[in-house]
């Protein structure tokens, strides 16, 4: 088959790649409906984070099962199913309090930019909705897998509450759906900081009462002025440098809440400006499966559209096209479809064209 493979910094190549197959009892097969390009993705994509040989790409993924173990029992052929980007088994003791990302038997599933996909510890990993999807729920659905699970889970690690302020550090996918989460929670204020209209027209769709344009020292300055000098009760930190993370640290009101979410590059704290900061800090890779079912529900039953995020959308047999793009800030995250022939929408460029 055919899939992404990338080479060194901003060498995405398309090509041959073997077919998965059952390796073990517990996996599944599964034919992709959709697949996409991740932020993460950009930091290998532009050789921030060094590849030592060709690597198959590809973290976030939906589709219908073809095939399943011997051992499988919750899914099964015919089914559509989202699963997380990490597998777990869902019965260690750290999957037991909602950590499924750090299961005890963890394996990254890393090779889903192709048309077929194979998922280690089926049960404890994928998830399958009601029936098989509608075509216009697929987006939304893939959603589940990173990016929304990710900015439900930087909502929640932040504390967000009913009536509560919050900040979100970074206009990104993962940001603007933090915005949609901290909505869904209640939170009664949401400013997110971007500078990009297009960005920013969407967080507001998505919730934000409250747009901020300023970074670093500036950026932390409006957020104290917005707040009558208080900061924000929750911060999602939700790109990963070393300015977004003290940024976040610093808008937070004493006693706050701080999640990240953002893969960490650089980024180093003082221990004695943390101490003297007075916040709860709390983040890492997203549980992604712990939140599942209750984000398809709400995707099922229509009372949230994350799919939005996705404003470009391509063909995966141009997956290179769809990571310059979010290199270039002409997208802000691209969706892949394995078919033959598609329509491809692009809301930046407006144009339509089949491959």
């Amino acid at each position: 088959m055919l899939g992404a493979v990338l080479y060194g910094p901003r060498d995405v190549r398309f090509e041959e790649r073997d077919v998965p197959r059952i390796i073990k009892p517990t996996d599944a097969i599964i034919r992709i409906s959709a697949t996409c390009v991740c932020g993460s993705d950009l930091w290998p994509y532009r050789g921030i984070q060094p590849i030592a040989q060709p690597t198959p790409m590809g973290h976030e993924y939906c589709g219908i099962v073809e095939e399943v173990g011997s051992a499988v029992k919750s899914v099964k052929p015919g089914q559509f199913v989202i699963g997380s980007f990490f597998a777990s088994d869902n019965t260690c003791p750290n999957c037991e309090i909602g950590y499924q990302s750090s299961c005890q038997h963890a394996e990254f599933v890393g090779t889903a930019q192709a048309s077929v996909l194979r998922v280690p510890l089926a049960d404890g990993t994928l998830v399958a909705t009601p029936a098989v999807p509608s075509d216009d729920l697929i987006p939304s659905l893939l959603t589940l897998s990173d990016v929304m699970g990710t900015g439900w889970f930087a909502a929640d690690a932040a504390n967000v509450k009913p009536g509560t302020t919050v900040v979100v550090v970074g206009d990104g996918a993962v940001g603007l759906l933090g915005v949609l989460s901290a909505k869904q929670m209640g939170a009664g204020r949401i400013i997110a900081m971007s500078r990009h209209p297009s960005r920013q027209k969407l967080a507001r769709d998505f919730g934000a009462t409250d747009i901020v344009t300023e970074r670093g020292d500036e950026g932390v300055a409006r957020i104290k002025e917005l707040t009558s000098g208080i900061g924000a009760d929750s911060v999602l930190e939700c790109v990963g440098t070393q300015e977004s993370m003290m940024q976040a640290i610093s808008t937070s009101r004493k006693g706050g809440y701080v999640s990240y979410v953002g893969v960490p590059h650089g980024v180093e704290l003082n221990g004695e400006q943390l101490f003297f900061a007075h916040v709860h800090l709390h983040g890492g890779p997203a549980p992604v499966r712990r939140y599942l079912p209750e984000l398809i529900k709400l995707v099922w039953n229509r009372k949230i559209n994350p799919g939005k995020v996705f404003d470009l959308t391509l063909p995966l047999d141009q997956v290179a096209e769809g990571y310059r793009a979010m290199d270039d800030r002409r997208a802000i995250k691209t969706l892949l479809r394995p078919s033959g022939t598609l329509e491809v929408h692009d809301e930046h460029m407006a144009e339509r064209r089949t491959p």
